[in-house]
Parts: C-alpha cells; sequence; structure tokens
C-alpha cells in the first residue's frame, strides 16, 4: 500500500469534519457555507447495462457518460427492490423495504421512518424534489418544495429542473431529488430527442428476438436519451452558477428496466442499478469501483459527506471510502426483496463473492408478473419460462452474468448454496422479514367492476415481526 493511500483515509476524515465546523462557526456569512450540495437523479425502470458509459454502445447518453469520466462507475450497486415506490422509499430512509412499512407498490411510506433529506433541511439544506412523487405525498416533510415536474404535460417530469435549481436560495447547500419518469410505460415521444432504429437495438440474450421487441426497445431507448438532456440541462446551470464542483451528482435508477426478466425480479436486469457519482473533492476522475453497494448505502453516505451524524434507524452503511479508494470494500453482502407488484410475490435475495441466490417463499404461486401482463409479446427465451419458479436459484455471475443456468442443485456449488441459505436466514431474523400469514393477493383477486385497478393490500413482509421498529442492519461483512 502507498503512502498517499494510507492517509486517505485520515484525509478524508479530516475534510469531512473541517466542513461540517466551518459550514457552523458563528459569524460567518451565509454564502460562507461550503459544505456539499447533492443532486440525486433517479430514473425510472432503467437497467445498467441500458447506458453509454456501461457498454452500451446503441444508445446515446453523453451527459451521464460525461458525469461517469468525470467521477466514479460502480459496477455492483443494487437496490432493494425491483419495484417503483418501495426502492425508493427504501432510497430516502437508508432501510430495506420490509422495514419501512411501505414494502408493496403504492403504499405510503409512514410519517414516523426516517428520512435522510429530512435530516439535511433540519441541518440547514435546501431540499427539492421534482418529477414522480411515489410513496410519499405532496407536502412530506422531507423537503422544502414537491413538485411534479410538469407532469403529465411533459412525459419524464423533468421540466421544471433547470429553473428550480436556478431559483433556489444561494445562501443555502441544497438537495435536489431529481425523479424523472423516463424511461417508464406508456412510452411518450419528444420531437426534439433522438429516435433509434430499431434494427440497431441491443436485444438481451434471455428474451426472443422479434421485431416487436425491437420497436419496444427503440422507444425505451428514446426515453433513456431524454432523460440524459435533462440530466445535461441541470449540469450546465451548476456550471453557471459555480458551484459545479461542490455538488455530489448520483444517477441511478429505481428498478430494472421494464421488461421481462427485469422489473419486478431479483435477476440483476431487475436490481442491479446504474450508479455514477462525480464529486471531484474527493473523487479523481475517471475511476471504476467494482465494490459491493446498496441503495440503502446512499443515505448514511450522503450523510456524512454533510457532517450529520446518521440516525440509528438507517441499516446502510457509508461507502465514502470508495470515493477516494475504489478497491476498498465497505460490505461483502447485499440483500434484495420481490414484494407484491399487482401480482403476489415474496422472493429474497443475497448477493455475495460472485455469487447471486434467490429464494422464492411461494413457489406454486404462477410466476405470471406484472411486466409479463404488460408485454407478453415477448416470452420466448426467457430465464424461467411462465410456470412455478423453482424455489431456490444460484448463480455464478462471472460465468453467467445473465443469470441463465440454476446452479442451486448442482452437487458441485454446494458450498455456496449452504453459505447463502445461512446468510439469508441470519438477515431474515435481525431485520425480522416474515412471511405473511394473509399476503396481499393478485390485482385481479381484489378488484371489482368499479375498481378494476383496486389495490388490495393486506399484511405486508415483516409486520408480525413489527419490523418497522427494528433497526438492525443484518450481516454487511461475511465475518458477521
Amino acid at each position: 500500500m502507498t503512502l498517499t493511500s494510507k492517509l486517505r483515509p485520515a484525509l478524508i476524515a479530516a475534510l469531512l469534519v473541517g466542513l461540517a465546523l466551518f459550514a457552523i462557526l458563528p459569524g460567518l456569512p451565509a454564502q460562507a457555507d461550503t459544505r456539499p450540495n447533492f443532486v440525486i437523479v433517479i430514473a425510472d425502470d432503467v437497467s445498467a447495462n441500458d447506458l453509454g458509459c456501461y457498454g452500451n454502445t446503441a444508445i446515446d447518453t453523453p451527459n451521464i457518460d460525461r458525469i461517469a469520466a468525470e467521477g466514479i462507475l460502480f459496477t455492483n450497486a443494487y437496490l432493494t427492490i425491483s419495484s417503483c415506490s418501495p426502492s425508493r422509499s427504501s432510497i430516502i430512509t437508508g432501510r430495506y423495504p420490509h422495514n419501512t412499512g411501505a414494502s408493496e407498490l403504492h403504499r405510503l411510506l409512514p410519517l414516523d421512518q426516517v428520512r435522510f433529506p429530512k435530516r439535511l433541511r433540519d441541518a440547514g439544506y435546501h431540499a427539492v424534489l421534482s418529477g414522480k412523487i411515489h410513496g410519499i405525498t405532496e407536502d412530506d416533510p422531507a423537503f422544502d418544495l414537491i413538485s411534479d415536474g410538469n407532469w403529465p404535460e411533459h412525459p419524464g417530469a423533468s421540466e421544471d429542473w433547470v429553473q428550480l435549481v436556478q431559483d433556489r436560495p444561494k445562501d443555502k447547500p441544497f438537495l435536489f431529488w431529481l425523479a424523472s419518469i423516463d424511461a417508464h410505460r406508456d412510452w411518450q415521444f419528444d420531437d426534439d430527442i433522438q429516435r433509434y432504429d430499431p434494427a440497431k437495438v441491443v436485444v438481451p440474450p434471455y428474451m426472443k428476438d422479434t421485431p416487436e421487441l425491437r420497436e419496444d426497445l427503440a422507444a425505451y431507448y428514446h426515453e433513456i436519451t431524454r432523460l440524459d438532456h435533462y440530466v445535461g440541462q441541470v449540469v450546465r446551470v451548476l456550471q453557471e452558477q459555480g458551484v459545479y464542483d461542490n455538488t455530489v451528482i448520483l444517477v441511478m435508477a429505481d428498478n430494472g428496466r421494464p421488461f421481462l426478466g427485469a422489473k419486478g425480479r431479483l435477476f440483476d436486469s431487475g436490481i442491479k442499478t446504474p450508479f455514477v457519482l462525480r464529486y471531484p473533492e474527493l473523487v479523481s476522475a475517471g475511476q471504476t469501483s467494482d465494490s459491493l453497494v446498496s441503495a440503502i448505502d446512499i443515505a448514511p453516505t450522503v450523510l456524512e459527506l454533510a457532517g450529520v451524524d446518521k440516525p440509528e434507524a438507517v441499516q446502510g452503511v457509508s461507502f465514502t471510502t470508495l470515493l477516494a479508494e475504489p478497491e476498498a470494500t465497505t460490505r461483502d453482502v447485499a440483500f434484495a426483496e420481490c414484494n407484491w407488484h399487482v401480482h403476489k410475490a415474496h422472493e429474497r435475495l443475497v448477493r455475495f463473492g460472485n455469487f447471486a441466490y434467490i429464494k422464492n417463499n411461494y413457489p406454486t404461486h404462477h410466476t405470471r408478473t406484472y411486466m409479463t401482463s404488460l408485454h407478453d409479446r415477448a416470452t420466448g427465451g426467457l430465464r424461467d419460462p411462465e410456470s412455478n419458479a423453482p424455489p431456490e436459484q444460484l448463480f455464478d455471475l462471472d460465468q453467467d452474468p445473465h443469470q441463465q443456468v440454476n446452479l442451486a442443485n448442482d452437487p458441485a456449488y454446494r458450498t455456496q448454496l449452504l453459505q447463502a441459505r445461512k446468510l439469508l436466514d441470519l438477515w431474515t431474523f435481525q431485520t425480522g422479514d416474515s412471511i405473511p400469514e394473509h399476503p396481499t393477493p393478485d390485482r385481479a383477486e381484489g378488484s371489482t367492476p368499479d375498481k378494476p385497478n383496486h389495490n388490495p393490500h393486506r399484511e405486508q413482509p415483516g409486520d408480525s415481526m413489527n419490523a418497522t421498529a427494528i433497526h438492525h442492519p443484518g450481516p454487511v461483512r461475511l465475518s458477521d
């Protein structure tokens, strides 16, 4: 280890303490607050390998690619669930979905749950949400201002981002939570944004290559490029205001692409998120980190960078160390959930080493998912056909990145299977997860003629264990 790498942790700690102390010294003018600003862009339904910086040469995302080139790109960043609103509730609290009280689609996050933007507000930050308001109400205390981004008039819900950044109070540090509706179905087109040739899209190997699917992917690419355009507009304003280099910019997604085998599933295509971050104060340009990161780690990282204490309720761990030392390790394991999203579900995942293990607790329940009902025309070639899902799946991601070969019954991988079971059992116990005795049924079972899209919510995972009051993070390191 070089002298520089040995000193980095101490330098980071000194910098963070210095920023926090400098921000609160009495008698300083308001503009002397040099704490970092934050812009968190959350795409809607975008998989990691659908951005240019992640190797997709068929799609143009120059502005997000620039953030990656000037900062750090994470190759193993995982969400805690592959469903919109519970994913956002998990990010904003730094807690697993079953610990938030909002683990199913369209459940509102209880007001007594921690919200890291509220902690920033209490510390003097100006906090704004614009775009998709999902899982909270329009008067949620986490933010000074909540805007719908001029949706549905503007299909991406990002039309007012520039104006909000321009109009911010200039005497406060800020957090902008920019929640695009791109790239969510149904597709909507913008004449000013690039269109794509269906013949040139990249079809995932686990899907049937059809003309209809290619047209669908081309429309999906269009919406991603629209998101990228507005990211570029926000960057331009930050530069004009002279705060670009003192702003932590993070671009990610709430779950994977809205196609079969991705959104609503626990494969990498559903829960591995794009995750690029720029902050030149700590991050050298052009960095890549293969270290494991969980979406619940965003809250403690932002709070640490802002000099704000991490609440006990936050289950994530800060990855600030990775910003200066991308090769370091802040966690060895990551966990994710699959709960009700129009259809009944209870699957759990543990990611460790180069393996991913999925346990399906409703193995006799038909695997017809929300994405299946939206997109029946591309059912061929799926990694698990429309039948009862196996109770256990184990994948070697180094050898099988598209997770098409289930190793759970292979004797050669018995050691990894037992390790995965042990990790998942420990996490289930420590975080208070549970299998509902009276689970939410498929939407069709709870709908009536006058309420065809009724959400028949019943018992949530963790309810019987009072999981909303549990703060234990479960295993973080393999030695836990």
